[in-house]
């Protein structure tokens, strides 16, 4: 069954720090509708430990910040981007705490300030280990309320609508008018028409096996964005946090890159430092350098994990500062305390996405991405740690004042949009597809297509993500969609695009190393650029 047409100013698509600056940002300007696919809790934003970086101490400064951010980002930041959202961050740091946000205090600063990896100060604010859930918690209560908002749970966004779909290529111009979304308690498709499409659905580590990302990361933005002929880019850039807590009951739980900062060691199983061989800052090295480190040292031993020995620091400050992953490991029989925590690399942050300008605007008129699923340029090749928070709130709220703009200008009743028809589809008795094409496609990537790449290894599983794609649409097209066959699709479509996007650079440059073509190579210190129509 189908529900009715809705008809909206703004309509957002996700619930983290970035969908709700802007709909915050716009809330008194026209109609807001957030869609999350889960509850409005449950987001990438929510699960953040470490903190969001800005400058604050007086002896740091914006050149400092900015030089860290290209560094990391080995030779592919946007210079203008990168000045623009660090020079931004005071500004949007008062934005914050204005709406709720209560950060940790310092004793001789007004913040207590963390220090991370690839960081040459300490900037990084943090509301103890539980960053990401205070600023979820204060963005949903300023939001609470609001006359012109309305927040819808459980809706899972199918597909974009754009007038060249419902056109052809008659339409003047390929302009984004709303999307259609799942219900998914009623089982019933709406059609959701706005003028502004804002996509903030977050990255897709749920591509990977083993991942620090809830389970709503799946990529959905990115691949709806594509589909619909948004530009693409950098999507090989896979960030792998180094250190994930590995216990066979532990999921996704991340032990945050503070610990480190405040002087945590990596330890072999044999228990020795390693970190030193490798990168002359040790530990404070950034996340590209030490995810490859753990790799190497677990390739060299055969073991499952290397420890991280937070001991060093002492009981008081580690149940005071990181009270959460002490309860939370806790839990698992490990007193962080006392003993070191076993921790693994996990698929952790896309730095590619949706190519952005610095308004969030797309090549597609109308619509928006902005947060994981955007690249804006901020983070080049591998991302700065802390640095994702800062550009989703700055990048949402640039978003909104553009879209701002075009509300008065833009009509959306005269865009006439079919309901969803289903065409005959059945319900499904073989969800069993969906678990098994899940899993191989995760399995896959992580094998073939993680923090260590060959072209042997990309060949491959770039064959076997095109026999499950061809799996996946037929099941698609005849089958009722549940949210389960959308986020399916979804990864299957991000796989590719991961894949393709790692083919095509024959070099190794932050978070792309490929033992085939081991140095960085000037000929592409370029965005890998990936659009709909090279496959038409």
């Amino acid at each position: 069954m189908c529900a009715k047409r809705e008809t909206f100013d703004h309509l957002v698509i996700g619930s983290g720090i970035a969908g709700l600056t802007y709909a915050l940002s716009v809330a008194d300007s026209g109609t807001v509708v957030v869609a999350t696919k889960r509850g409005r809790e449950e987001s990438a934003t929510a699960v953040a430990q470490g903190g969001i970086a800005a400058v604050i101490d007086d002896a740091d400064s914006f050149d400092n910040h900015s030089a860290d951010t290209m560094n990391a980002g080995a030779g592919l930041c946007d210079p203008n981007i990168v000045k623009k959202i660090i020079s931004e961050g005071p500004k949007h740091i008062r934005r914050l705490i204005d709406w709720g946000v209560l950060f940790t205090e310092g004793k001789s600063l007004s913040f207590d300030l963390s220090r991370e990896g690839g960081h040459s100060h300490r900037r990084v604010l943090h509301a103890g280990d539980f960053t990401g859930r205070e600023i979820e918690r204060a963005l949903l209560s300023a939001l609470a309320d609001h006359k012109n908002v309305l927040l819808y749970e459980n809706h899972a966004a199918i597909d974009l609508i754009t007038t060249e779909r419902l056109q052809g290529k008659s339409s003047s111009r390929n302009r984004c008018a709303g999307a259609y979304i799942l219900d998914i308690a009623k089982k019933k498709i709406g059609t959701f028409a706005a003028k502004n499409v804002v996509i903030a659905t977050g990255g897709a580590g749920k591509v990977y096996l083993y991942t620090s990302n809830p389970d709503i990361a799946s990529g959905d933005g990115i691949a709806m964005a594509y589909r619909a002929g948004a530009v693409v880019a950098n999507m090989e850039f896979v960030q792998f946090h180094p250190t994930c807590l590995f216990h066979p009951k532990a999921k996704s739980f991340l032990i945050s890159e503070a610990l480190r900062g405040e002087g945590a060691k990596l330890l072999t199983l044999s228990g020795k430092s390693f970190m030193k061989d490798y990168d002359d800052r040790g530990e404070l090295a950034t996340r590209d350098i030490v995810a490859r480190a753990i790799d190497a040292e677990l390739k060299k031993s055969g073991d499952e994990h290397v420890f991280l020995d937070a001991t060093n620091l002492g009981a008081d400050f580690l149940r005071g500062r990181f009270p959460n992953i002490y309860s939370n490991c806790l839990k698992f029989g490990i007193d962080i305390t006392r003993e070191p925590m076993p921790v693994v690399p996990a698929a952790h942050y896309f730095c590619g996405g949706v190519l952005t300008d610095i308004d969030g605007k797309t090549n597609l008129d109308g619509l928006y991405t902005i947060g994981e699923a955007a690249c804006t340029g901020l983070h080049g090749a591998n991302r700065l740690a802390s640095n994702s928070l800062l550009e989703s709130v700055v990048m949402a709220t640039q978003a909104a004042m553009s879209a701002m703009q075009r509300i008065s200008r833009e009509k959306i009743d005269d865009v006439k949009i079919p309901a969803w028809d289903p065409a005959g589809a059945a319900d499904s008795d073989e969800e069993v597809v969906i678990t098994q094409n899940w899993d191989e496609i995760r399995r896959t990537m992580w094998n073939y297509v993680g923090i260590v790449r060959s072209n042997k290894r990309l060949d491959r599983a770039m064959r076997r993500i095109k026999l499950l794609e061809d799996e996946i649409r037929e099941y698609y097209w005849n089958f009722k969609i549940t949210s389960n066959l959308i986020e399916l699709r979804n990864i299957a479509l991000v796989a590719k695009l991961v894949i393709k996007s790692a083919l095509w650079r024959k070099e190794s440059r932050g978070l792309h190393f490929n033992i085939d073509y081991p140095k960085t190579s000037r000929a592409f210190q370029k965005n890998t650029i990936l659009t709909r129509h090279f496959e038409e």
